[in-house]
Parts: structure tokens; sequence; C-alpha cells
């Protein structure tokens, strides 16, 4: 059973919610991620989203795009993200880690090897934003050989026909994106994404995770009255932006954030 898989089995049996953090690869520099997402575990996270720095991050708001940019002034890549997910298996051998980027990375260095690579390191599951499920049939398979989840984006603009295609390729997971916009947009409307998660659950056995907009602990349990899990992404990066110059004090600003939010999903959980 895949990590992503056996962790959502082990939440539903308690009755409690994903946290699923996300923070930039690189960022502000290579040698703090493994610490970082180190923290997030500490701090309660369930699953680790690693994004893979890119100059032309399309889905995403100011926040993140700086941060990619950030990350690849010290020239991280692909083969970078591979060598700290090795890294943080050394001692952490449970908690799933999933890469999220865009196609033209993977194309460059070849679809092949890098489900091989990223297999070989420790990844265990694919969210390629750009990828349309239309062009899934060749990406899936050859993830799905190294036992790698490919996990795809629904948003509230998505037709009933296309989430139907989208579920039926889907695995690990489904990212529900719960605003029109990128990341980092205005207000969340949980009322709203309780109805667009209502239809998705009548595709689909996934679990559905709800980003963009998760900005504290009193979203992240609104969402996750009606979600499977929460993903925050640009609240975190925000504090690392504004400690890139004493990064030593990151951890700990990573922490604060998660922790609320950890402590909000598990008292709504218990209520």
């Amino acid at each position: 059973m895949n990590r992503i898989d056996q962790r959502f089995s082990e939440l539903k049996e308690q009755g409690r919610r994903a946290l699923i953090p996300y923070i930039t690869a690189g960022d502000p520099a290579p040698q703090h991620t493994v610490g970082f997402m180190h923290a997030l575990v500490e701090a309660g996270a369930d699953i680790i989203e690693l994004g893979v720095p890119f100059s032309d991050p399309m889905a995403d708001g100011p926040v993140i795009q700086k941060a990619c940019e950030r990350a690849l002034k010290h020239g991280v890549r692909l083969t970078h993200l591979f060598e700290m997910v090795r890294e943080f298996r050394q001692t952490d051998t449970t908690t799933p880690v999933v890469l999220m980027g865009y196609l033209n990375p993977v194309e460059r260095i070849g679809l092949a090897t890098f489900a091989d690579q990223a297999a070989s390191a420790g990844v265990d599951g694919v969210l390629t934003v750009d990828l349309p499920p239309e062009e899934a049939d060749e990406f899936g398979p050859v993830l799905k050989e190294r036992g790698l989840a490919s996990i795809f984006l629904v948003a509230p603009t998505t037709s009933h026909a296309r989430a139907a295609t989208i579920c039926a390729h889907g695995e690990g997971y489904l990212y529900y994106v719960s605003l029109k916009g990128v990341t980092g947009s205005a207000a969340l409307n949980a009322d709203d994404v309780a109805a667009h998660l209502a239809p998705l659950r009548e595709l689909t056995d996934l679990p559905l995770c709800v980003g963009f907009g998760i900005r504290d602990g009193a979203t992240a349990a609104e969402v996750a009255k009606v979600a499977d899990g929460v993903i925050v992404g640009s609240a975190l990066v925000n504090r690392i932006a504004e400690n890139a110059e004493q990064p030593e004090v990151i951890a700990g600003e990573l922490k604060a954030v998660l922790i609320e939010m950890r402590e909000a999903l598990d008292a709504m959980s218990a209520g």
C-alpha cells in the first residue's frame, strides 16, 4: 500500500482530518528544506507537498512565485529535490511526500527517469498542475509502475463530466481548489466548498482535500467539516518570506502556524 493510502486509512480509523502543508523546495536556501520538512511533521503534518521551483508557476500567486524565484536563485532543480527527500527518508520513513509542480521540468529529464528517481528517493505522489487528464494515459501508468500516485486538481469551474474523467485517473487524493484564482487568493466560502464537494463524492472514493484560502485554524476547521483534509501553502510560505534573512527562526514560525491548524482540526474532529 502506498504511504498516502496508508495515511488516509489511519486517519479514517481515527476520525481525523489530514493536514497537508506545502513549502517550496529550496526556499529560502536549499540547505534548510529538510529541516523544515521535519518541523512540519513535528507540528502535526500528515502529508507534505514539496513544491518544485519553476520559472512560470501559472497557478500560483505572488507569494509562491517569489518563493520559486528565491529557490531558483540557488540553482535548485529536480535532482536536488530527490536528494532532499532521500535525506528526509533517513529519519522519517512514514510521512508521505508529494512533489507538486509543472510538467516542463519533468519533460526535460524524461518521464521514466523522473519516475525512477522519484520512487528511489522515497516520493509517494506527484501532482503536476498543468497536466490535463486527457494526457494522463502515458503519465499515469509510468508513475503507477513505480508505486507513485497521480494526484489531480479539480476547480470550482470544472464540469461534472470533466470531473468524472479526472476522478477516473486520480490516485492518492483529489485536490479541490476552493477558489477561482491563484494561490493566496481572497476569502474562502465553506458553504460553496461543501456544495462542490458533494457531487465529487458521487464520482470517487478518493479522499477530498481542499487547498487555496486556508489561512488559519478557523478556516481549516470550517473546511474540514466537509473535506477529508486541508492543504495550506501561502500561509507557510509567507512566514518563510518574512524571515528569509534569519532562516534559523523559520522552523519555529512554520510550526506555530501548523500547530494552530492541527489543534483546530483535532478539536473539530473530537466535537
